[in-house]
């Protein structure tokens, strides 16, 4: 069994506890134009280029001009010479199949920079777009006695089957409008709410995030729905966070051919971000920042 990943390496804290070996999972059903990895989004990869290393000649079919990638003749173009047999900086797919036996041995080797309640987390993406793999992998770094987190946006329905082999569990809460959420990430809110409410009833460690974005959830009236709804969840393994909006993704978007909508009025102030942590703290949520 395989898993398409177009990320891998460590981070500190902010994708679980402690150190942790990170694989970001291809695929995702939502479409956040403000999404910081928008390469993760196609399940079959994207095609990324960079303008200092796109050359005429890795594209026979012509598709390069300009130090530009037209893509509609990659669009009928089954072969894909451009990457096939070539490495290069130029054009490339965002992710690569591996075997699920490979990053097994991968983490074996890592378990020394386990530090601090470290372990692995799967992140992406969506990890439910790989549910299976995603499955297997977690259940075989639980058998190692590895500590085991995942990040996810909280709409398939099959989430709850990875509870029991997630140790430390986040997810994604970006509205609390079922129309604005539509709008904005193109899929119904209800499940989402329904699994946040299934894990912070059976999950020993929750973690729900908000992505406060301006114009597209920072209004006072989303403030109160938002608390509202962590009010009905909440509990001693549930906690809290909001992360503020950042462009950290945005060359990322033209290296994938497609535009960054988002602009200055998505930019969140650090006093809103205080403000609402206060509100939430008020409001008897526990906070926790990562």
């Amino acid at each position: 069994m395989k898993l398409k990943i177009f990320q891998r390496g460590f981070n500190y804290s902010q994708d679980g506890s402690g150190n942790r070996l990170v694989y970001h999972l291809q695929g995702c059903n939502m479409k956040c134009p403000w999404c910081a990895n928008p390469e993760g989004m196609p399940p079959e990869g994207a095609l990324m280029t960079d303008p200092e290393w796109l050359r005429p000649e890795l594209c026979p079919r012509g598709a390069v001009k300009d130090g530009k990638l037209d893509r509609s003749v990659c669009a009928d173009c089954g072969d894909m010479p451009c990457v096939n047999g070539n490495r290069s900086k130029g054009i490339r797919v965002s992710c690569e199949e591996i075997e699920i036996d490979e990053l097994v041995a991968e983490i074996e080797r890592s378990r020394m920079f386990f530090y601090d309640g470290g372990g692995i987390t799967l992140t992406g993406g969506e990890v439910c777009m790989q549910i299976d793999g995603a499955k297997e992998l977690l259940r075989r770094a639980k058998k190692m006695g590895v500590h085991t987190c995942i990040e996810t946006n909280a709409t398939s329905p099959r989430l709850p089957e990875l509870f029991p082999l997630v140790d430390e569990l986040i997810m994604d809460c970006k509205q609390c409008d079922p129309e604005a959420h539509r709008r904005w990430t193109g899929v119904p809110l209800e499940l989402v709410q329904a699994n946040l409410r299934r894990a912070c009833a059976e999950h020993p460690m929750a973690h729900i995030r908000v992505p406060l974005i301006g114009g597209v959830n920072d209004s006072p009236e989303d403030e109160a729905r938002f608390i509202s709804f962590f009010k009905e969840i909440s509990g001693d393994n549930v906690s809290f966070e909001i992360l503020r909006y950042h462009e950290f993704g945005k060359d990322k978007w033209a290296q994938c051919g497609r535009d960054y909508i988002m602009d200055e009025r998505a930019r969140i102030e650090p006093e809103r971000v205080v403000s609402m942590r206060q509100h939430m703290i008020e409001a008897g949520l526990r906070y926790r920042r990562t």
